[in-house]
């Protein structure tokens, strides 16, 4: 219940800030000009851009999960289902934080119902006219003059809070009247206080679907038109009772609920479990426990899904799009039961569970009567049911004594994924088991169409539910072998053995049966932290890694104008130990750095003594070379300089540039294809090509099916951000034998391929993928001109901004493999690695079946640079590989 969830940093907010500010401006200067098609462009680039941004509040998956869940609370016959957010009248006052806040939920496509108090603002009037404000039992007594103020100040603030959205391109539309109807709460004892009789949602759909946010303000009509004054709290849950929303939002100063002996913040309150006994502690009283009687009151005539959340307008982004949260969530919750009889669950209900849940009972690979009779003819004891009262969450496991225990069913319904609960039963069984082994066959999760039926429990719970509480897995064809509490790989065989010769989990799932080779190189176990230096990159048993480092350390970027060095400062801004303390750009020399908030930097312009210095002095830890190919020599020469007089450890250097990709000495940092110990151990790490590292990825896993002397060949089409890398207005890099270029805006206008062939990347993707070829007895020398590994490959740049698409057309030596068994070669090949910025998809064999093509996509700014530089500093300095980058989950 008290808070362990942490909060949030202001600076990390800053640049979503800047980009609702801007995204706004742009949206609506393109209102008065442009046609609603290219409006409705904008709008989506605006919002891929903020929902980008919220990855740093968390994890990529958290906050897609959380938005597909509000996305899909809402209907065109019901839009207003996704939030009301109640604004206290001191929060208006901090107005441009408040309508940042609501324009970033605007981006993302999001429209909360909006009410507002104005307590403070009245109380400000009637003081200043000599009025005294009068409460009664917490009711402001209302007479004509105060009514008369009320409705002056309530449209004021009312137009002031939709102005400041309108300001940055957030349609809004006021509505300060037509909603409540009420009558008089005791005219003799409050005066013209209202209370509501009935709630008319027409104007807030009208508004939603109209494309505007509805603000509306706590003023209530009655039936013969007299203008009732009404509670904005009281109005707000009246309001919430009509549009049973998913959440209702309180927004407050203090940020939440807070214990009133230690101070501390609340976290969450389960009222269900947790009500009774808080109403008893001696510290909740007056303003606290009349709020949770409100809460629950009012959450108890609305839908389970529903939660009341308390928060400051400064975290409202992550209290909604995190797990961890910000403020203080208050839910009705669940309470869980142990059940180890069918009597005591009810035969029957388990009976509709199952039937209705369970996938092998859909698919027919199993039956209810088969279930329920292996659960009748166990031994006692052998088994135990951890479900909450109304079944939404139901996990049966398996646990014969001196056997590791085992999830053989895990059931929740839809609310019991939205409510929580399927987490909570979750933690019950973790703390019950020490060890626990599991399995599951479910695709990545796809966004629903906005057609599409809403999606049932099992199929909001993608692979990476099941990564996220496993230490380690086996995947194979789909089916994947998961558990948690095993870290030895001698236990991890001996369970999977006992597994094998028990029956207790199918042969599909376990790694038994057919061989490595037979599977095309698909990988075996893998664990989170996976076995180091492979030099085929093949999992096998691993145990954890050793403890990540938290030492803060400097960073110094050379080469800062371009895309990649702002995609880079961007990541290293929220990176939780890096920071960065030099910046040289020739070109912004002595202008200040934008998007970094850690501190104030200024661009310099370093020269090579003014590096062999610093390096000599130890003044930076590590340095990233985002320089144009064939010019970073001299600048690590001087640092190669530098360090032989430098005291203690040498620092870091990550080149971005081709320049030392086929050197030795230098290590290729590509961890997920060439192992993670060499990195860990280098000084000297070169950064892979964005092709190059999106052909090798796409590459790899068919390697045991090459067929020389066919060579494959990639088709890659990239937008122009990496060939414009520099202002439009300062020109860009140009790439000897491309026919002459015109000006930046040029690329937006047709597709050129370029380099025809042998381009650099191609003997950069040749040359390494060669290295996970054993070599014959008798092999020739090879040189990175004549690699093992060939391969043909032709680019072109396209009309976007950013991002690769690569097809690869490979020919294989066998004709036994289809579509299905590549594209589980693909899962199996890349199960448990977090792939951030890259995807593979659109697997297509031949009809003759001796080729098959498949289809990479990369975020060449980040895979491709920046993310792929972040992962190889952090392994190189003693990180979690993936500290300070915004996952987009396992593959």
């Amino acid at each position: 219940m008290l808070s362990a969830r942490a909060a949030l940093l202001p600076s990390r907010l800053n640049a979503a800030t800047k980009a609702v500010v801007v995204a706004g401006r742009r949206q609506a200067a393109l209102t008065a000009v442009r046609g609603a098609r290219s409006i409705q462009s904008v709008a989506q680039t605006d919002r891929d851009t903020i929902t980008r941004l919220l990855y740093s509040l968390g994890t990529k998956r958290e906050v897609e999960r959380h938005l597909r869940i509000f996305s899909s609370s809402s209907h065109p016959s019901q839009p207003a289902k996704f939030a009301v957010i109640k604004i206290g009248g001191a929060v208006l006052d901090d107005l441009e934080e408040l309508a940042l806040s609501l324009s970033f939920l605007y981006r993302v496509g999001l429209y909360p119902v909006v009410l507002h108090g104005a307590g403070p603002q009245m109380n400000d009037i009637l003081e200043g006219e000599g009025v005294k404000p009068e409460y009664i039992d917490g009711i402001r007594v209302t007479d004509a003059r105060t009514l008369q103020i009320a409705r002056r100040v309530f449209l004021e603030e009312n137009l002031k809070l939709v102005g400041a959205l309108e300001k940055l391109g957030t349609r809004a539309r006021p509505i300060t009247s037509g909603v409540f109807t009420a009558t008089a709460l005791d005219s003799n004892k409050y005066g013209l206080v209202g209370k509501i009789t009935r709630v008319d949602k027409r104007p807030i759909e009208a508004s939603i679907r109209a494309g505007a946010l509805p603000i509306l303000c706590s003023l209530a009509e009655s039936n013969d038109g007299q203008i009732l004054n009404v509670n904005a709290d009281v109005a707000a849950g009246e309001l919430s009772k009509e549009l049973e929303p998913m959440k209702i939002v309180f927004l407050n100063e203090k940020g939440g609920l807070f214990h009133g002996v230690t101070g501390e913040k609340l976290d969450v309150i389960n009222l269900d479990e947790e009500y009774d006994q808080l109403m008893k502690e001696p510290w909740v009283k007056y303003g606290t426990k009349l709020k949770l009687r409100e809460f629950k009151e009012l959450l108890d005539v609305l839908p389970r899904s529903s939660s009341v959340a308390v928060i400051s307008a400064s975290n409202l982004q992550r209290e909604l799009f995190t797990d961890s949260g910000a403020g203080t969530l208050i839910r009705r919750g669940y309470k869980l039961f142990k059940y180890q009889t069918l009597e005591s669950i009810g035969k029957d209900r388990l009976r509709q569970v199952i039937s209705e849940r369970d996938e092998g009972i859909r698919t027919g690979t199993d039956s209810v009567a088969g279930v329920l009779s292996a659960l009748e003819n166990a031994k006692p004891g052998e088994w135990s049911i951890y479900a909450d009262e109304p079944l939404d969450a139901v996990a049966i496991v398996s646990h014969p004594e001196g056997q590791i225990p085992v999830l053989t069913k895990l059931l929740p319904s839809r609310a019991g994924v939205l409510n929580g609960v399927l987490d909570n039963v979750w933690n019950a069984l973790k703390k019950d088991h020490r060890q626990l082994v599991w399995t599951a066959s479910i695709s990545s999760l796809t966004a629903p169409s906005p057609t599409s039926q809403p999606a049932q429990g099992e199929e909001m719970m993608d692979r990476s539910w099941h990564f996220d509480r496993a230490e380690g897995s086996f995947t194979r064809s789909g089916r994947s072998l998961f558990w948690y509490g095993i870290s030895d790989v001698n236990e991890v065989e001996k369970v999977v053995k006992n597994l094998e010769q028990t029956g207790r989990v199918g042969r599909s799932y376990l790694p038994v049966g057919p061989t490595r080779a037979q599977l095309g190189g698909s990988r075996a176990y893998a664990t989170l932290a996976r076995r180091l230096g492979a030099p085929n990159g093949s999992r096998g048993y691993a145990t954890r890694a050793p403890v990540p480092s938290t030492e803060s350390k400097r960073v110094a970027l050379i080469g800062a104008r371009g895309y990649t060095g702002q995609a880079l400062t961007s990541l290293l801004n929220t990176h939780p130990y890096l920071s960065l303390t030099h910046v040289s750009s020739r070109i912004l020399e002595g202008h200040p750095l934008e998007g970094y908030t850690k501190f104030p930097i200024t661009h310099t312009n370093l020269s090579i003594e003014d590096v062999e210095q610093m390096e000599k002095q130890g003044e930076v830890d590590a340095w990233v070379m985002a320089l144009p190919n064939g010019i970073c020599k001299p600048f690590v020469d001087a640092i190669e300089r530098g360090s032989k007089e430098r005291q203690g450890e040498d620092s870091v250097v990550v080149d971005l540039s081709a320049d030392y990709r086929f050197e030795d000495g230098w290590t290729y940092g590509l961890p997920e294809l060439y192992g993670r110990a060499d990195i860990r151990a280098s000084k000297r790490i070169s950064n892979p090509g964005c092709y190059a590292t999106s052909t090798q990825l796409l590459i790899a896993p068919l390697l045991p099916y090459l067929a020389p002397p066919a060579w494959p060949t990639v088709f890659g089409v990239s937008g122009y951000s990496w060939r414009w890398d520099h202002h439009p207005a300062r020109g860009s890099r140009r790439s000897s034998g491309d026919v002459a270029q015109s000006d930046a805006r040029e690329p937006r206008r047709w597709h050129r391929p370029y380099s025809l062939t042998d381009h650099i990347h191609e003997r950069e993707a040749g040359w390494h993928l060669s290295k996970l070829l054993p070599a014959p007895a008798d092999a020739p020398s090879v040189s990175p001109a004549k690699p093992r590994v060939q391969l043909a490959f032709i680019p072109t740049v396209a009309p976007f901004f950013s991002g690769i698409l690569s097809t690869l057309s490979f020919p294989l030596s066998t004709s036994t493999l289809s579509a299905g068994d590549i594209a589980s070669l693909y899962a199996s090949y890349y199960s448990g690695e977090r792939l951030h910025g890259w995807v593979v998809g659109g697997v297509q064999v031949h009809s003759g079946l001796e080729r098959v093509v498949v289809v990479g996509g990369l975020d060449n700014l980040l895979k491709g640079a920046a993310t792929q530089c972040v992962q190889n500093l952090n392994l190189a300095l003693g990180y979690d590989e993936y500290a300070g980058i915004p996952m987009e989950g396992d593959t």
